[in-house]
This record gives structure tokens, C-alpha cells and sequence, in this order.
């Protein structure tokens, strides 16, 4: 009995915390999706803020953080003209406070945790030979994950399952909180896979986020496409994590004719 009164109490605790929120406008690309979330965006994005240093310190550890000055200034450049454009679907999302780094490894593999905290690996550069507009691609796709908040979606899908949500507010200290949502950040940025929904939608509202930005949104297709012939020699680190194939390669060229116009408009 004891059991199934905690079983009550923490679902009714859930029940209670859970927020049905619209964490961005629609824009030209449609997307509209309500999202259900269990923990604030405050808390996430400082997990978030531990967890992007943890990494910094890691590659500053190794002596692989920005290195290449060349290839750091190309992608500051390139978030820079990416970044303003985040106001179309978060007018709040252009005074996040951004962070752009280059990681010297192997991998092929970029990421955005919330809050704006961008890396991006040289392999996904260098193996890849990737254009502005193909980095800019890559760069979107992991703003948008940011923009809509998919790993504090994420994380809250699993406090959900978990029946968790209660344990972490009462047995734990607002810092111990802190430091075990950045360990679940890291969880989702670097081992889980997104779902094939918010995948998606990072696709939409990246190819809109690079038309606007003045970048040819047909080089979404053409990364896809090489980021495909890479993995035949073995899947690259980026593909555990963001799942690719024909399917979505054709889902990007159908949504091409509507970012056009943008990027046609903008200033390129």
C-alpha cells in the first residue's frame, strides 16, 4: 500500500509540474507542434551551461579547443549571420547568450546545447568538405534543436517515465539538481538519438534559419547526401545522434521551394 501511495503522490506531482507549452513560432516552414514539458527552461539551460564546460575544459585539456583560427573565425562568421535569425521563431533567442567554439578531433559531429552553446568538430569540416552553406546546414539543424527546446523535451519525456521528476526536486539540493540535468544533457546531446519528430522539425526550421540567412538552402540536401556516402565506410559519430537517409534527404528537397523565396530575398 505504502508503494502505491508514493506511485500517487509522485504522478500527482507530475501531473501538477507538467507545462503544455509552444516553445517557438511556426515561421514560413510550418512548424506548430505544442510540446509537453516537466522541468523549466531555467533549470535546463544551467545544466546545459555546466555541461558545455565540461566540455571546454576537455578539449582545453587535450589543446583542442579553437586551434584553428582559420576554421574558428569561418564558423563564428557563419553563426553569426545564423544567429539573428533565430528571432522568427523566439523573439527571446537572439539575447540567449551565445556561445561558438571548434573542437580539433575526428568526428564528424556538431552540436547546440540549450541556450545557444554551439561546438563544432573539424572532422564534420574537414572529412565532409563541407561548404559555408553545408556548415551553415549543420549549424541551423543543431539552432533549431536549441530553439525548440528538444532536449528539455527529452529529458521530460523521461522524468515522465520514470516517475522521477519528485525524487529530484525533494532528495537533492538545487546544485546536486543542477549537476545531475547536466549529465542528462550530455545523455541527450551525445548518446541518445532525437526521434524521428524532432528531427523533423530541426530540419524545417534550419533550412528557413539558413535561407534567411542568405545561405542556399539546397546545400542541406547535398550535406545529407554526403554525409550518406560517408557512412558506408562506417556511420559517423553525428548519424548516432541524428539518424539520416533517403527518406529525409527527399523530405528536405520538397521544402526547398518554400525557404527559396527567403533566401532569394535576403542579402547574399
Amino acid at each position: 500500500m505504502r508503494i502505491r501511495s508514493l506511485f500517487i503522490v509522485a504522478a500527482a506531482v507530475l501531473a501538477a509540474a507538467c507545462q503544455t507549452v509552444q516553445t517557438t513560432q511556426p515561421g514560413a516552414v510550418g512548424v506548430d507542434r505544442k510540446q509537453h514539458m516537466l522541468v523549466s527552461e531555467q533549470e535546463i539551460e544551467k545544466g546545459a551551461a555546466v555541461a558545455y564546460r565540461q566540455e571546454l575544459d576537455k578539449a582545453k585539456d587535450k589543446r583542442a579547443l579553437n586551434t584553428d583560427q582559420q576554421q574558428f573565425q569561418r564558423v563564428q562568421n557563419i553563426s553569426r549571420r545564423l544567429i539573428p535569425q533565430t528571432g522568427t521563431f523566439r523573439p527571446d533567442a537572439p539575447q540567449w547568450q551565445w556561445e561558438v567554439n571548434v573542437q580539433t578531433t575526428d568526428d564528424v559531429n556538431a552540436y547546440c546545447m540549450p541556450g545557444g552553446k554551439i561546438m563544432v568538430y573539424t572532422g564534420l569540416i574537414e572529412k565532409l568538405h563541407a561548404s559555408d552553406a553545408e556548415l551553415a546546414a549543420v549549424i541551423g539543424h543543431e539552432i533549431a534543436h536549441a530553439l525548440r527546446e528538444h532536449s528539455r523535451e527529452r529529458i521530460s519525456r523521461a522524468y515522465a517515465e520514470q516517475l522521477a521528476l519528485a525524487g529530484l526536486a525533494v532528495a537533492t539540493g538545487a546544485s546536486e539538481a543542477t549537476m545531475q540535468l547536466a549529465s542528462q544533457v550530455s545523455a541527450v546531446t551525445f548518446q541518445l538519438p532525437h526521434s524521428r519528430e524532432q528531427e523533423a522539425e530541426a530540419d524545417r526550421i534550419g533550412l528557413e534559419l539558413m535561407a534567411r540567412a542568405g545561405y542556399d538552402p539546397n546545400a542541406a540536401v547535398s550535406l545529407w547526401q554526403k554525409m550518406g556516402k560517408l557512412s558506408s565506410g562506417g556511420p559517423p559519430e553525428f548519424l548516432s545522434t541524428h539518424p539520416s537517409g533517403d527518406s529525409r534527404i527527399r523530405d528536405l528537397q520538397a521544402l526547398v521551394p518554400r525557404v527559396m523565396p527567403l533566401y532569394q530575398a535576403s542579402a547574399h
